[in-house]
């Protein structure tokens, strides 16, 4: 018997596509914190999640505005050249727009800021293909994981697992066993999924993540200043407003191609 073309299945779950809404959003509410604030921040995201980039932007709410978006995007707003800016030497910070960047809108100024953000750097669980901050390796005899300061043991059934994952287990009257340690990472090591897998399931959390400061822009004086990676204060290079000079455009880095990701598509 034929289908029905009345009988149509509605998924409730299913919503629409709000790209191109999201973009106009992003640069119009980009454009207009322009004015508002008297500092823009170019800050990057190393081993980014989102809860703790959502800690990031509750601590900050009051006296700033996070954008983390669509690079390309967000570069636009600031303006590609002197004449499509929309203030003096914005343009200047596109280039340092990205990878996994934003921007912050804020009153705080740059010491302020830079000791702010610094000092915010909690650890996560690695994933694969980042490097691994010290070398993990798991102890002969009964395997434990450590909760609170406290050692529990690896619960039976988690066994046929860690056999997968290639460690040498047996069962003994109800525990797992280990024979001889088993080395998990050394120090310095791109991880793999495996790795990763099991440095979590001991509770060893190597990744740090951390909101450092690319360049930032002062409305008042119309510069801009590129922070240096290894730097934690604003001590840098100066370049000063570009219009009628071409000392600024010639000490920023070549602009990469804009990529977007994913987490906070628009504003907070």
């Amino acid at each position: 018997m034929p289908k029905s073309k009345r009988a149509k299945v509605v998924h409730l779950t299913k919503t629409q596509k709000k790209g191109k809404e999201l973009t106009l959003r992003l640069y119009a509410n980009i454009q207009e914190c322009i004015p508002q604030f008297p500092y823009i921040y170019v800050f990057s995201v190393e081993n980014m999640r989102n809860n703790h980039l959502k800690n990031v932007r509750a601590n900050l709410a009051g006296d700033s505005r996070i954008f983390f978006g669509k690079t390309s995007v967000m570069a636009r707003a600031l303006g590609d050249s002197p004449s499509t800016e929309p203030f003096p030497s914005t343009s200047l910070l596109s280039p340092h727009l990205s990878g996994p960047c934003g921007l912050i809108f804020s009153r705080r100024d740059p010491p302020t800021m830079l000791a702010h953000l610094s000092a915010y750097h909690p650890l996560s669980y690695a994933r694969a293909g980042t490097l691994s901050t010290s070398a993990f390796s798991l102890l002969s005899g009964p395997l434990v994981y450590d909760t609170e300061g406290e050692s529990t043991p690896i619960p039976a059934e988690q066994e046929p697992m860690l056999r997968k994952l290639g460690v040498p287990t047996r069962m003994e009257k109800g525990r797992v066993m280990l024979d001889e340690p088993f080395e998990v990472c050394k120090e310095g090591e791109i991880l793999g999924s495996g790795q990763t897998t099991l440095l979590k399931m001991f509770g060893v959390a190597m990744a740090e993540f951390r909101v450092s400061v690319r360049a930032w822009w002062a409305k008042e004086t119309g510069e801009m200043r590129v922070v240096g990676a290894a730097k934690d204060s604003v001590d840098s290079e100066a370049i000063p407003n570009q219009n009628g000079s071409k000392a600024g455009m010639e000490t920023m880095r070549e602009e990469e191609k804009n990529e977007g990701f994913e987490g906070f598509e628009a504003e907070g």
